[in-house]
């Protein structure tokens, strides 16, 4: 059945274009999970949803919108929290309040909710275009490269900022490009699993993988092969159920984080009975 569904150009650029989504939003999940922003995602969502209420209330193209407002909105917020010390989670709960506010506003006066609008708020990456895939394909390769020339620094920063500066890293300046990075990530992972679903695919299967790895590059690994794994898996049990692929991804990944760690508490379960087994045969010897 899978081969069969994989001769329709429609399905084509939908797993094509969620691989590319499923791996940049890993490796930029990961970095906002080690960083204690996991909500970051769901923030820059809410604004990315504001930017697209402005893009149908001026007749522009909303991805377009959502793109300069998520950018602004995420560097202004990052400036405010540099200089008045405002606490990570608080600027979080700004962003998000202000981008979900400005779009229920303006799609109100826009003349309420229409099918474009459910498109881009659950996802519908079945009806990716050529042109929507070419953009989602340069904007993950962007993102991967710069990632890749300068994880190491991100990777300092993540783990102990002040550090970072006092050995000479330019913090403030790769904080400023790592959220342009995060911001324009969100905006590409849209038509994917749609503006409310984005956070749970940069953060689920990062934590995920954190449960099994202990290094940075298993993690990122683990964490690529997982999103990978539910996407293509989402989108091929949607076609064949006739389901909303955002939110089937979304369960499949919810699913697999269950699965997993309910393995793991049993063996460790197991081990633990095992030992105490062995412990009272021995006392019995």
């Amino acid at each position: 059945m899978v081969f069969e569904i994989l001769q329709f150009g429609f399905i084509q650029r939908a797993l094509i274009s969620g691989i590319a989504v499923a791996v940049s939003c890993s490796v930029i999940g990961l970095f906002l999970v080690l960083r204690r922003q996991a909500l970051y995602g769901d923030a820059l969502s809410h604004v990315a949803f504001g930017g697209i209420a402005i893009g149908f209330f001026t007749n522009i193209y909303p991805i377009w919108t959502a793109f300069a407002v998520s950018v602004l909105a995420s560097l202004g917020i990052t400036k405010l929290r540099q200089s008045t010390k405002i606490p990570a989670d608080s600027a979080v709960a700004v962003l998000l309040s202000a981008g979900l506010a400005t779009g229920v506003v303006l799609i109100g006066l826009s003349g309420g909710f229409s099918l474009d609008l459910y498109s881009f708020l659950f996802g519908s990456i079945l009806l990716i275009t050529y042109n929507d895939q070419l953009m989602i394909l340069v904007i993950s390769l962007i993102v991967l490269a710069i990632m890749y020339k300068t994880y190491k620094k991100f990777m300092y920063i993540a783990f102990d900022e002040e550090q970072a500066k006092v050995s000479g890293i330019d913090v403030t300046k790769l904080n400023y490009l790592f959220i342009i990075l995060a911001s324009i990530t969100v905006i590409a992972s849209i038509r994917l699993v749609g503006v409310l679903l984005i956070s749970s695919l940069i953060v689920i299967p990062n934590i995920t993988a954190m449960m099994f790895a202990k290094s940075f590059k298993k993690t990122l690994l683990i964490s690529i092969f997982t999103s990978i794994l539910c996407v293509i898996g989402g989108i091929v049990i949607s076609y064949d159920m006739n389901l909303a692929p955002g939110g089937t991804i979304v369960i499949l990944s919810v699913t697999v984080f269950i699965a997993l760690v309910s393995i793991k508490y049993l063996l460790k379960a197991f081990k633990v009975q095992r030992h105490k087994t062995m412990q009272v045969n021995t006392i019995d010897r």
